[in-house]
């Protein structure tokens, strides 16, 4: 058993992989020379899988897995995990963003002041729009007020986690494998290491930079809390109370001659549009629940592994 694992999920990374690893392997050659790199990646169109074998052909402490299709970050990171078999195993993207240096101290917490959880938190989010930094605030502050467990501000999958903590997490069950949120839900003593995310190292991410920080945000607010369905009841009741008071207040101004209503089209079809609105975005809430239970009753698996290298008959033996 290897004192480190590093899991670095990868997808088209052909111009990332040589400069992740000239700077990753000098930071944990200062922890121990004792490691394994997991690339765990998702069918590449580009030279991603020739430059990994290249290294791995240099440096056997260089695995390579390779998945039947397009199975996305998420899957790709849990995959790392299962098949990785360090003491403790650290999380971290290829494309520079989470700094490697951060691998000595996050290891000093790890051995000697007995954390099981380490996740550096962003300061800052250097090469990221006025948007997504906004929408990533709104989100975990809206998944902190609701979720059952509390998913800390500003953190990403990059974290280093004892091998007890990786043990629990390959006991849960659920399908959509959203790393930030389940680390929470199994606990044990974590620490924050706060630092400065910088620019990535080159290209774009695979996530879009709107829809993809959305989309991330609303699978942890449905994995984490109901609170969304009750929302959906408290919403449909202040409609219904606020149309009955548009009723009493239409019927007494006719009465009454406060005023002079036309035909009332206008009025009849501003609150069916609005109403319906309301109940369009309760029965899409409502799918969104729907749909994750018929996923997770499904119980397919997170990942189906094409090709590995580096890993012995045993470990294989273990994901068939």
């Amino acid at each position: 058993m290897p004192l480190l694992s590093v899991v670095v999920p990868v997808y088209n990374e052909e111009k990332t992989v040589e400069p992740f690893l000239a700077a990753i392997k000098p930071a944990l050659e200062e922890v121990t020379s004792d490691y394994e790199i997991i690339f765990a990646m998702d069918p590449s169109r580009d030279r991603t899988e020739q430059i990994i074998s290249q290294a791995r052909a240099q440096d056997q402490r260089i695995k390579l897995l390779i998945f039947s299709r397009r199975f996305g970050q998420p899957s790709a990171t849990w995959a790392g995990l299962a098949y990785s078999s360090g003491q403790a195993v650290i999380v971290i993207d290829c494309d520079l963003q989470d700094p490697p240096e951060l691998i000595g101290e996050m290891c000093r917490l790890w051995r000697e002041e007995n954390y099981q959880v380490v996740i550096p938190q962003r300061r800052s989010r250097e090469g990221e729009n006025f948007i997504k930094k906004t929408v990533a605030y709104l989100g975990y502050w809206f998944i902190n007020k609701t979720a059952t467990v509390e998913i800390p501000r500003n953190t990403g999958d990059f974290r280093l986690l004892d091998r007890r903590v990786v043990d629990e997490l390959m006991k849960l069950k659920e399908s959509h494998g959203f790393l930030r949120g389940l680390t929470a839900v199994v606990g044990f003593k974590t620490k924050l290491l706060p630092f400065d995310r910088l620019p990535r190292l080159d290209g774009q991410g695979k996530y879009n930079r709107l829809t993809g920080s959305i989309l991330i945000g609303f699978n942890g607010i449905v994995a984490f809390s109901g609170t969304l369905l009750r929302m959906m009841g408290i919403v449909g009741f202040i409609m219904a109370a606020l149309a009955i008071l548009g009723a009493i207040f239409i019927f007494f101004g006719k009465i009454f001659g406060l005023y002079d209503f036309a035909t009332g089209l206008a009025t009849l079809g501003f609150l069916l549009l609005f109403l319906s609105g309301c109940q369009l975005v309760g029965l899409g809430i409502l799918g969104a629940y729907i749909g994750r239970i018929y996923e997770e009753t499904k119980l397919r698996p997170k990942f189906i592994v094409d090709r590995s290298f580096g890993f012995d008959a045993s470990k294989e033996s273990n994901h068939d």
